[in-house]
């Protein structure tokens, strides 16, 4: 993975533990959180949990030299997940109004699917509000010779004049 990701995960991590010390530790003659306060913080924990913009969710298979460009015009936060035959692949997290790119993309045909939504559960790795799940119509094939490799592009909103169709799936249908 590339090292600025390493970093910002570290980042993350240290303002969990800070959040949590501060739900945790009290001076001394101290009282308890107001309604108000105890809000802010579980905001600024969920704001701590949320994945980076091009964090990789889930990496079975990877290695190779295709890239997937992913564009998020939408208003709320998207996962893409890319899966081999019944292999699921690689996840990406991509955040509203963002792009990213999955970079190592091995050769073959992919079916891709994404979900939108808010508050995302890592350990689910699903979304727990307002959740939508779909898979792109048409798979993307990659292929690497030895002059050239795939780049794709897709976008997780319509665009006007855009060929790629999408199907609304059943959540439990998603490759989570």
């Amino acid at each position: 993975m590339k090292k600025p990701l390493e970093g910002a995960l570290r980042a993350g991590a240290v303002a969990v533990a800070l959040t949590a010390g501060l739900l945790t530790t009290s001076p001394a003659g101290a009282t308890a959180a107001t309604g108000a306060e105890s809000v802010a913080l579980a905001a600024q924990s969920a704001a701590a949990a949320r994945p980076g913009n091009g964090r990789i969710i889930y990496d079975g298979l990877s290695g190779g030299r295709g890239v997937l460009k992913i564009k998020n015009g939408t208003s709320r936060d998207g996962v893409v997940t890319l899966v081999k035959g019944r292999t699921k692949a690689i996840s990406i997290y991509v955040r509203a109004k963002s792009s990213a790119s999955i970079k190592d993309v091995r050769d073959g045909t992919y079916r891709i699917y994404f979900t939108t939504g808010s508050r995302f559960s890592t350990s689910k790795r699903r979304f727990a509000v307002g959740a939508s799940y779909q898979r792109f119509d048409d798979r993307l094939k990659f292929v690497t010779t030895a002059t050239s490799y795939s780049i794709w592009t897709i976008t997780l909103h319509p665009v006007r004049g855009g060929k790629a169709g999408t199907t609304q799936i059943n959540p439990k249908d998603y490759p989570a």
